[in-house]
């Protein structure tokens, strides 16, 4: 089973997000939802790295990237936002894909395939 967390300041789109992944993989949990930066820094202080990283890059307040300069995961990240300008900065960190929004069911199963050949190598 993979545990994972999604930063994602909209509750629709985390909600559309959490059914795919439960949809695409049912043993996936996910263990919060995060919805700032502030929030997420907090997070990843009180608990345990998740396996995976599904991550908005346009938060409330402020891009997703401040969250990874201060507590700097070793968990892959896919990130999954409306624009395609960060790309190459996603790409520098532990980015496994880049999903653009509206995501569907097959973005979802392709960066889920790719995290589990990354996982066993």
């Amino acid at each position: 089973m993979s545990k994972c967390l999604i930063i994602e300041d909209e509750f629709a789109a985390s909600s559309h997000l959490a059914a795919l992944l439960r949809k695409v993989q049912p043993d996936i949990e996910v263990l919060a939802i995060v919805e700032s930066i502030k929030d997420g820094i907090l997070w990843f202080k009180a608990h345990p790295e998740p396996d995976l990283i599904f991550s908005d890059i346009q938060i409330a307040d402020g891009l997703s990237f401040s969250i990874f300069d201060i507590v700097r995961p070793r968990s892959p990240i896919i990130f999954t936002t409306a624009y395609d300008e960060y790309a190459i900065k996603a790409f520098k960190l532990n980015s496994i894909d880049y999903m653009l929004k509206p995501i569907d069911e097959e973005s979802i199963r392709f960066s889920l395939k790719k995290f589990r050949e990354n996982s066993s190598c």
